[in-house]
């Protein structure tokens, strides 16, 4: 089964862009006259120059909005489309789902005629986010699992330029440190089926430290213990956007 035939359900409702991202996405395809979506989902981040999504759930496929691009049921390892037939491909947050990322990332250069955009994180820097640190391990578990190395994804892409994504505290797309500021909003489960790590989560392996979470909420000890982040408009969890120029063959 498709991962996200069995977690994607109400994933649109969760899982809306947010402007702030949409926009940094949108600068680097900006100069693109079309683009492949790969692992496209319900169409977060689409740009106008959209030409073709590619995406095997047809949970998510069935979630796309009226007006979005046409969508192909296919995987990021075995693209459907003709050599260098678009000017960009665009990936966001989708290659810790390909079965074989090396492959997947072939295709993405094979497709493209000039620019691949990623969307990421850096496990480096997000094993560090409260959540996993401190209440979550099983999902700290999970997502070292499903991680895939900055490093390996620009060596694969054949360089690439790594900018800093950072997280806004009102941020609209509920990816996994989306909520750094709303801890509150890790209790509802209808947020956490929209994050991965931990809906791939089993049952039951995450009500201990969800427990302690919602004790720590109504004792105060969350807010004094990070007092520093209700201060802040923005973090950097960890999440990275690759850029990479592809050459001309």
């Amino acid at each position: 089964m498709v991962a996200y035939d069995r977690i994607g359900v109400g994933y649109f409702a969760a899982r809306r862009p947010d402007a702030r991202i949409a926009a940094r996405i949108h600068a680097a395809l900006s100069t693109m006259d079309s683009v492949v979506d790969v692992g496209a989902g319900a169409g977060s981040y689409e740009s106008a120059q959209t030409v073709v999504a590619v995406e095997p759930s047809m949970v998510m496929i069935a979630q796309r909005p009226p007006g979005s691009a046409p969508c192909v049921r296919a995987v990021a390892e075995a693209l459907p489309l003709r050599d260098k037939c678009v000017d960009a491909a665009m990936a966001i947050l989708t290659v810790h789902h390909w079965s074989d990322v090396a492959a997947g990332v072939e295709q993405l250069r094979r497709v493209a005629r000039h620019r691949i955009v990623v969307l990421t994180w850096d496990q480096t820097v997000f094993r560090d986010f409260w959540l996993l640190r401190e209440y979550l391990t099983a999902a700290a578990r999970i997502n070292e699992a499903l991680y895939v190395p900055v490093r390996q994804l620009v060596e694969l892409l054949g360089g690439a330029e790594v900018q800093t994504v950072p997280v806004p505290h009102d941020c609209t797309d509920g990816f996994g440190a989306a909520y750094w500021r709303r801890p509150e909003a890790y209790l509802d489960p209808a947020i956490r089926a929209g994050i991965s790590m931990l809906a791939y989560a089993g049952d039951g392996t995450l009500d201990e430290g969800l427990a302690r979470l919602a004790g720590d909420l109504r004792s105060g000890q969350w807010h004094r213990r990070h007092s520093d982040l209700l201060e802040r408009n923005q973090i950097d969890a960890g999440y990275r956007l690759l850029i990479s120029d592809q050459a001309a063959s």
